[in-house]
């Protein structure tokens, strides 16, 4: 069964427009990719440096296909319980005291089984939920066992509960996960997705991006901006900023009344884009000066 897909979508052209008309600007790579896992019915892998606008391109396919968004972010440690469903024990025993010494006990521990006593967690709510998109973020920080897992949910698009039975999905969500890279996932898991590594903008469309999110700032400074988070993106910093710290620093000197990318204006606001003491230090003192002088 494929993911209903709006009529309108029929290139990855249509889905460039979409997303920009819900403000994601794609290049032809992204659009072309998120076209392919729409008419496939393919699970999509986004993988990139932090801040590229992973989980944003989710977000935006949620909104062009009108469909519900269920985010599933991963962590270290996290299990099928915490992903898929558990049991409200609290509200079982309530309904225990509740029954008090009923003579079918059969029955009464059949009932504390109920569809009401179960909530669902992110993978469950999207099976049921549709249409659907399931955003399930930063899988590189998860353990294998759980990529196992994945490999049975993304093959079935079906959940088995041995209490109530199994629950099938009648429309599969649109299943996009993204990585950092942290760790190398698994081949298996890449082998059920179409995969797309998500590069940082060119200057031109980070500045285009940049005007997006804050209309009223100087076209010179956006530029500026654009060019010296460039730069930053090649200065070995712990964390390199991303698109939304290029949106942020905009902002900030905007908020200022800054026309132009200036010395005192980049270290008063620098904040907004290094998110570290050591990298402000060392932008201050190593990348700042050579920056601004070429900007200037």
């Amino acid at each position: 069964m494929l993911v209903v897909m709006a009529p309108s979508l029929t290139t990855p052209q249509d889905v460039a427009d979409a997303l920009d008309g819900v403000g994601y600007l794609p290049d032809r790579g992204v659009a072309t990719a998120a076209f392919l896992a729409l008419r496939m019915s393919r699970p999509l892998f986004l993988e990139g440096d932090p801040g590229v606008g992973k989980t944003a391109l989710a977000q935006a396919l949620a909104q062009v296909t009108e469909a519900t968004l269920v985010r599933l972010q991963c962590y270290e440690g996290i299990d099928a319980s915490q992903a898929l469903y558990d049991w409200d024990f609290p509200r079982q025993v309530l309904h225990l005291r509740a029954a008090g010494d009923t003579p079918d006990t059969a029955a009464l521990e059949a009932s504390l089984y109920d569809r009401r006593f179960l909530v669902a967690r992110p993978i469950l709510q999207a099976l049921e939920q549709t249409p659907s998109v399931l955003l399930i973020d930063e899988i590189d920080r998860a353990d294998d066992e759980f990529e196992a897992f994945l490999l049975e949910v993304l093959a079935d698009n079906a959940v088995t509960i041995p209490e109530l039975g199994t629950i099938r999905a009648e429309t599969p969500p649109l299943v996009v996960l993204t990585s950092n890279r942290t760790r190398e996932v698994h081949d298996a898991l890449k082998r059920r997705c179409l995969y797309h590594w998500v590069e940082h903008p060119s200057v031109e469309r980070e500045v285009e991006i940049v005007r997006r999110h804050v209309p009223d700032v100087a076209e010179q400074l956006a530029r500026e901006v654009a060019a010296a988070v460039s730069a930053l993106r090649t200065a070995d910093l712990l964390k390199p900023p991303g698109i939304a710290e290029a949106i942020d620093w905009a902002r900030a000197l905007h908020v200022l009344g800054a026309r132009r990318l200036d010395s005192d204006g980049a270290a008063d606001t620098l904040g907004a884009a290094v998110k570290y003491h050591e990298d402000e230090l060392r932008v201050r003192r190593d990348v700042l000066p050579d920056l601004l002088a070429k900007l200037a």
